[in-house]
């Protein structure tokens, strides 16, 4: 029992001459498909045909799917929008990161034609985002802070110092008093990291 190869949800795998259908598979028009992304298996029980079966792999990489609210770090901002890495979704790391964009337009659901891309976020700040869209082929998640829990929850001032939120649109540096400008999350306690 030695796994074959990795395989993707809705592949065609083989025909039920050739095999009989396992967990995490489906047939359709004499055809076995895998039903989840996973490890092929071709196991030969007692009968005369294997059983494929699809299992997924403990370790398998966990996607950012549209909906779910992740924790980023930005990268780089330009007047359109900030660049950012995916590194958690909900409350589990991912492994790789993935690239995620906040379009000027996602950053706040009110007053949109008057959002600065630099002062609502900066380079290096950890921000809570939406997924609203898988991207393009760049494999840019497009994401959205377009709500009061979503935004800026962790950033640092020029003096390095992690800076407390005033307001909704502001952040101060405790050392220096300095205020800067950022589109701040409303943090819910089950995003809180312990």
């Amino acid at each position: 029992r030695q796994p074959l190869s990795l395989c993707v949800a809705g592949e065609r795998l083989c025909s039920t001459e050739e095999a009989t259908a396992g967990s995490g598979t489906y047939t359709r028009h004499g055809l076995i498909f895998s039903s989840l992304a996973g490890c092929l298996e071709r196991r030969n029980e007692d009968s005369e045909l294997p059983v494929v079966s699809v299992v997924r792999d403990s370790e398998s990489q966990l996607l950012p799917n549209v909906g779910a609210v992740v924790t980023c770090k930005v990268c780089s901002i330009n007047s359109r929008f900030a660049k950012v890495h995916i590194l958690y979704v909900g409350s589990t790391p991912l492994k790789s990161t993935f690239r995620g964009t906040i379009r000027r337009e996602d950053i706040r659901a009110t007053e949109k034609d008057k959002v600065e891309v630099y002062k609502s976020f900066r380079p290096s700040d950890i921000v809570l985002a939406k997924v609203i869209s898988l991207g393009d082929a760049q494999s840019n998640y497009l994401l959205s802070t377009a709500e009061n829990e979503l935004g800026v929850v962790v950033a640092r001032s020029e003096a390095g110092v992690q800076m407390v939120p005033i307001s909704w649109c502001e952040m101060q540096c405790p050392r220096t008093h300095t205020k800067e400008f950022r589109k701040v999350a409303r943090v819910q306690p089950q995003f809180l990291q312990t």
